[in-house]
């Protein structure tokens, strides 16, 4: 049995980031339900995209939370708002968990070790699986609400899901441009006609 337990806390220092000793072990444990569900033998073998696979998930996930962290001081220190930092470093390490059970059809089966059918799949949006993830493991609900990234997906946003959503279109913008030489939208316009 893989020790996901311990790759996750390595392979996401940000977690100490997140004061509540019972949500950080929730987002553990959502992680270890993704992996072990996806039948992902390591974390970092998770590619950011389909089709970006020099860039891992693990580093996209990182720079999110960098970045919305980041923008939540901002914030605090120019504009005297007041997001939950909790939160926002919860639901940026959860935001793309959900890649555990959609991108196992694209990468080498090397990678990989028995995929459960019940969960893999690319019929449900990364974004969605990774709420009900979080959901699932008793994640607070400004967390779960702050995971859906793509518009649309939930009534009504928080100050914390803005961070999350805006910290992850700019590291997705940034990997692109440096992977591909093109915007994310410009990915995202490419990958739609070919789908």
């Amino acid at each position: 049995m893989t020790d996901f337990d311990q790759q996750i806390r390595e392979a996401f220092p940000e977690l100490e980031h997140i004061d509540s000793d019972d949500l950080r072990e929730r987002v553990v444990e959502a992680w270890t339900l993704g992996l072990e569900r996806g039948g992902w033998r390591h974390v970092e073998d998770i590619p950011y995209a389909w089709n970006i696979q020099e860039t891992t998930n693990v580093e996209h996930v990182r720079g999110v939370t960098r970045i919305a962290l980041e923008a939540a001081r901002e914030q605090r220190e120019f504009h005297g708002a007041d997001p939950d930092e909790d939160t926002i470093v919860a639901a940026c390490l959860l935001h793309d968990v959900g890649k555990c059970y959609e991108y196992p059809d694209h990468v080498d089966a090397e990678r990989l070790d028995e995929p459960d059918p019940r969960y893999v799949s690319e019929e449900i949006p990364h974004s969605i699986s990774g709420y009900a993830l979080a959901h699932e493991v008793g994640c607070p609900l400004a967390v779960q609400r702050a995971i859906p990234h793509f518009l649309g997906e939930v009534p009504k946003r928080t100050l914390e899901a803005e961070l999350v959503k805006s910290a992850n279109s700019a590291s997705s913008n940034a990997i692109t441009q440096a992977s591909m030489g093109i915007t994310l939208q410009e990915w995202v316009e490419s990958y739609s006609q070919t789908s």
